[in-house]
């Protein structure tokens, strides 16, 4: 066959000289590896914005940590205060106790010294009488089972008060009251800090 001719369908036979321009053989240009302007440009800008934002989140994380070591802070600050007032109440509780002990103290001493005082004549005057001693603890044993009688009646109406919702604060219900006083503080803290955000 004839170069240029067809027939059919057959597509004609490429000429070995079809790539040449009118100047010949074109140059093939290689590219250069790497980027270019605009991806030099766009890596740049890039790496700006993600130590820019790198930097904005480590300042506003490090204010929200100092933020809450200063809560934390006056939170301790404050379950000091209110341990200061629990060893205050407990103390004057204390010095009440051992007021009202001395008082009773005095008050079965003196008795006790009455009834011996009274049971004097009794002493010594024969075969079968008791003797300084058996008055004395026979005293004793009058007026102290009297006083602790009261006590106890007085402890167990104090406890009774307290159960009932009246009167002092207990060590449980004070360590409560501190307990939910930090959680409230807490809660509040987190969703004002959730709001700030």
């Amino acid at each position: 066959m004839t170069a240029g001719m067809t027939f059919g369908n057959s597509a004609p036979n490429a000429s070995p000289y079809a790539d040449e321009g009118p100047y010949g053989t074109p140059v093939a240009k290689h590219k250069k590896a790497g980027l270019t302007r605009r991806g030099k440009v766009a890596i740049a800008v890039a790496g700006v914005a993600i130590v820019g934002g790198g930097t904005i989140w480590f300042q506003v994380h490090s204010a929200a940590v100092v933020k809450d070591e200063k809560e934390a802070a006056a939170l301790q600050i404050q379950m000091k205060k209110l341990e200061l007032e629990e060893m205050k109440i407990r103390n004057e509780q204390a010095s009440t106790d051992k007021k009202a002990a001395t008082a009773s103290a005095d008050k079965i001493q003196t008795a006790v010294d009455k009834c011996v005082k009274d049971s004097s004549d009794l002493i010594g005057k024969g075969y079968g009488s008791p003797t300084r001693s058996d008055v004395v603890a026979d005293c004793k044993q009058q007026y102290e089972a009297t006083d602790r009688s009261g006590m106890e009646a007085a402890g167990t109406a104090r406890d009774t008060g307290n159960g009932g919702g009246g009167g002092g604060i207990n060590s449980p219900a004070l360590l409560g009251l501190v307990a939910g006083g930090g959680l409230a503080v807490a809660v509040f803290a987190r969703k004002g800090k959730k709001a700030d955000a």
